[in-house]
């Protein structure tokens, strides 16, 4: 008994406190600051950012708006509920400047109702990525929202234009937007897309293949270190590098020597990657490259040799 009375007087006790606490509360002055309030209190409003309203959202269909407008429009209104901008703002998934295309899909991919779904903006955008009778912008730039979307079922679509889009425009906007869904393709298209016939689609094929968390295709980028481009040559050895391919370090001691590599950059790339695999295998071609006639193919053969 005595301990149920004690335990009793705990509660009571506490529950004076919790309503006292209520009173002083309710009794304290309305304008007192707290939380973020108090920290900002000092500052002019005008100074303190807010979200852009849905009204102010609507306002980007109407007029002309300058493209940093735009986007601080669409930043600030992220978290802004309102299903009649959804039209107006997927227009601009196919405007002229990459910046505002890559900011409207982001807003987008962040409204569940009235994008995704049977007839919405993702579906109509797939089938614009798909559309042989779409101008070759209007394709690529589907293709480019696709992967800025994030969703997988983009993703056949999306690797089917890396390989079979005959326009070098899509085939590019496909590969860079693999990269962005982190997917080389269902059949590894993206190894595919690093031995296209246009310079530009290899070098961002290239780009891509580091930065998809499982990239299988390694064989694809050792080929690309005897590609025509010196451009592609480089990328191939950096992408080498960072993918730490021991397979490739014969092929990169080869380009390391100014007998058979003439471009410097290309040098440089490989000796720096040689340093990154650190196979004990390179080190006396990394160590040539010391005495290189380019001051950049040295620096980079010096940092490489502290990992050997």
């Amino acid at each position: 008994m005595k301990n149920i009375r004690t335990t009793l007087g705990t509660l009571l006790a506490g529950a004076t406190l919790l309503v006292s606490g209520a009173v002083i509360a309710d009794s304290a002055p309305k304008n007192t600051l707290s939380g973020r309030s108090k920290v900002y209190k000092n500052l002019d409003p005008i100074s303190l950012e807010s979200p852009t309203s849905a009204a102010d959202i609507r306002k980007i269909g109407v007029g002309e708006l300058a493209p940093t407008e735009i986007w601080a429009r669409l930043e600030k209104g992220e978290k802004t509920e309102c299903l009649d901008c959804i039209p107006i703002v997927s227009k601009l998934i196919f405007d002229s400047n990459a910046r505002t295309r890559e900011i409207s899909a982001w807003w987008l991919r962040r409204r569940i109702l009235g994008v995704f779904g049977p007839g919405q903006v993702y579906e109509q955008t797939l089938k614009t990525a798909s559309d042989a009778g779409a101008s070759e912008n209007k394709r690529a730039y589907a293709v480019e929202a696709l992967g800025e979307f994030l969703i997988a079922p983009g993703v056949p679509v999306i690797a089917k234009a890396v390989t079979s889009d005959p326009s070098p425009k899509v085939r590019k906007a496909a590969a860079h937007a693999l990269w962005r869904i982190n997917s080389q393709g269902p059949n590894g298209e993206l190894a595919l897309a690093i031995g296209d016939k246009d310079e530009s689609v290899r070098l961002e094929a290239l780009y891509a293949s580091t930065r998809v968390n499982v990239f299988t295709g390694t064989a694809a980028v050792v080929k690309r270190i005897s590609d025509e481009s010196p451009l592609v040559r480089k990328r191939a050895a950096e992408a080498l590098g960072t993918l730490r391919a021991k397979d490739a370090v014969a092929g990169l001691i080869a380009l390391t020597s100014p007998t058979t590599e003439s471009d410097p950059a290309v040098r440089a790339a490989a000796v720096s990657s040689l340093g990154k695999i650190a196979d004990a295998a390179a080190k006396t071609a990394v160590k040539a490259a010391e005495s290189d006639p380019n001051q950049f193919v040295r620096d980079a053969a010096a940092i490489a040799l502290r990992r050997l």
